[in-house]
């Protein structure tokens, strides 16, 4: 079974960098840039047609495709060439993979929540006889958790990370809902809490239980935009953790670490239709980090793009001059370079956990 997860995970990869070109390609169609090839997979071309001024190409490695756009790679005198595109065309066509991405994260998790009978919603059921708050307030059974120190909590597994990263020792913050009103509590210490159990342990003194609320066709498309917008979040919280040095090189996963967690989720699962379930939700997840990711203001990548457009925009409304081409191209390349190397790092990594 475990070459099926392998061929899944790289279907997926597959599929969701194709997907990430499609968008590049409709809104440059959109556009009126030119297109000279729109490809499906990498290698040597399995099937090639040209339709109009662009040539249409299947290719052998299941591995992504590209989107080839006339004025891309270097200046060009056609007038319908990206490079002599205004601002906003550029913005919309450099976007377009991403947000691409990001859709398919959302229309995957709407497919799973379509039959979900109900959601579970996070409600306080009491709290510690340490619990203390600023100003008096405290908790009352059936507050719904809404939000951790200003974070929204947008599915039940929330809560856990947003206390997890809150650094050991700080006060907390919590925002309910109360009769329908937002009550604020802040100052709650980290420290030593009786458990519902008895025992002893160090936290804020929360006790909380998930309670299942009935679906409806709105809450099951709303509750997939939730899911969809915390997976963004998960990608800013993660950036800062490695910034704040709270993780490391080991916690990062390539190509490979996410195979394995494919094999691991589909092996984990009880039947072949959880299992098919619970890869489609890991796929929206990689999908949206996808988006993420390649929106960062990094050469190479759609965000570093975007922003050597502004920078362009900004330079010639100033000073009347733009970045020569070929050193954006040079900036790129070394992007590029740059980038394949941290994958290459992550991926030897990944073997090394393997071995482990």
């Amino acid at each position: 079974m475990t070459i099926v997860y392998i061929l899944a995970a790289i279907l997926m990869f597959g599929v969701l960098i194709a997907l990430h070109e499609l968008g590049h390609f409709l809104a440059a169609k959109a556009c009126g840039v030119q297109v000279n090839e729109f490809s499906i997979g990498m290698g040597p071309a399995l099937l090639s047609r040209k339709r109009g001024e662009t040539q249409y190409s299947l290719r052998v490695l299941p591995v992504g495709g590209y989107c080839a756009m006339e004025g891309e790679e270097g200046e060009s005198d056609n007038p319908r060439a990206l490079n002599r595109q205004g601002f906003w065309r550029q913005l919309i066509i450099f976007a377009a993979g991403p947000l691409a991405n990001l859709l398919t994260g959302f229309l995957i998790l709407t497919v799973l929540y379509s039959g979900a009978a109900g959601f579970l919603v996070p409600t306080v059921t009491g709290t510690a006889p340490e619990f203390t708050a600023d100003g008096g307030e405290t908790l009352q059974a059936g507050d719904v958790l809404w939000a951790v120190n200003g974070e929204r909590i947008y599915v039940s597994s929330d809560i856990s990370l947003l206390m997890q990263i809150t650094r050991r020792g700080s006060d907390l913050s919590l925002t309910v809902l109360r009769d329908g009103e937002r009550v604020e509590l802040t100052g709650i210490p980290y420290q030593d809490c009786t458990a519902q159990d008895g025992r002893t342990y160090q936290g804020y003194g929360l006790y909380y239980a998930n309670e299942a609320v009935p679906a409806t066709a709105a809450s099951r498309v709303r509750t997939a935009w939730y899911n969809t917008v915390d997976f963004v979040r998960t990608v800013r919280l993660s950036l800062q953790m490695l910034a704040r040095g709270d993780a490391g090189m080991d916690d990062l996963s390539g190509p490979v670490g996410i195979v394995s967690t494919i094999t691991q989720v589909g092996k984990e699962s009880e039947t072949a239709r959880d299992a098919l379930e619970n890869i489609l939700y890991f796929s929206a997840l990689i999908a949206v980090n996808l988006a993420v990711m390649n929106l960062l203001p990094f050469p190479a990548l759609d965000g570093g793009r975007v922003l050597f457009l502004t920078v362009n925009a900004l330079t010639a409304a100033l000073f009347k001059r733009r970045i020569p081409a070929k050193y954006e191209a040079a900036v790129n390349f070394g992007g590029l370079v740059v980038l394949l190397g941290f994958m290459l790092l992550v991926t030897l990594q990944d073997v090394t956990k393997l071995f482990r």
